[in-house]
């Protein structure tokens, strides 16, 4: 059973125990009335009634488990929160409803910085490989003069992974295809948008661009640049050196290089992290 009281504040005694939901918090007098224009403020200021449950401790129906935070915040003045913490949005209602404002100005301010580091926090992955192909090709010399001709052209793939899916975004506008019909945007695996693949041939200078259009190859360009020599990604040299420059500008730094890290524009594989 429970029974209603209207006390003065000099009825109070410390220390005080409060039962919040079926869960029971002893405290002190001062610690409820921190923040004296907040509903506990009222409760144990003697503005507003209170009830007891049957063994006298004072009783609030609201959420008993995340009142231990409210708790802890009137005690220091500071919101110390688990990184697992889960219940933000109770925590905030509850907040709101024993009209705490400073508690809610932190809880803004810690939602607000967690979601930006969240947001930031993130690791990059690169690995770049090169398979080497011939091909043999006729070339018209003359009405009937056919002339058979070989040459050996690179075919580099780059595999990129990040957790941050913005990041892979910005990586796909940074580079693009050079293609007949123009220059195009690469695209994350479809389904896997942390997941972008790069595949390039530079085009050997034996080779006809008709031919080499005509298998399919494609050059790589850093984008929206015009596609000037300087600005294609020739080899797997060049590309680590663009994936350096455009992983730096996004605030990642270098956390491993593959095989040799005082070679770092010869590796193979490349690992950035950004905190």
């Amino acid at each position: 059973m429970l029974n209603s009281n209207n006390p003065d504040k000099t009825e109070f005694q410390d220390p005080v125990s409060v039962n919040v939901g079926g869960q029971v918090y002893t405290t002190t007098l001062s610690t409820l009335t921190r923040c004296q224009d907040s509903m506990l403020g009222a409760m144990f200021g003697g503005q507003l009634p209170l009830l007891k449950d049957r063994k006298g401790n004072y009783f609030i129906d609201r959420d008993g488990t995340v009142f231990r935070h409210i708790l802890n915040y009137l005690r220091s003045s500071s919101l110390d929160l688990p990184q697992d913490f889960s219940e933000m949005q109770l925590l905030k209602r509850e907040a709101d409803f024993y009209q705490i404002r400073p508690l809610l100005e932190a809880l803004t301010q810690h939602e607000s910085g967690f979601l930006q580091a969240a947001g930031r926090s993130a690791v990059l992955t690169a690995d770049v490989s090169c398979q080497a192909r011939t091909l043999h090709f006729n070339l018209k010399r003359g009405p009937e003069n056919y002339e058979l001709f070989s040459c050996t052209v690179q075919i580099y793939t780059a595999n990129v992974f990040c957790t941050s899916c913005a990041a892979v975004e910005r990586l796909c506008r940074s580079f693009a295809y050079q293609t007949p019909e123009g220059a195009v945007a690469p695209q994350a695996e479809e389904g896997q948008p942390n997941y972008l693949r790069l595949q390039w041939t530079p085009r050997p200078a034996e080779m006809p661009v008709e031919l080499f259009h005509k298998h399919g190859y494609r050059r790589l360009i850093v984008a929206p640049v015009p596609s000037t020599e300087s600005k294609v990604v020739q080899d797997a040299r060049s590309f680590v050196e663009w994936m350096l420059r455009l992983a730096l500008a996004e605030g990642f730094r270098v956390d491993s290089v593959f095989p040799d890290s005082s070679d770092i524009l010869n590796c193979v594989s490349l690992r950035f992290v950004r905190y």
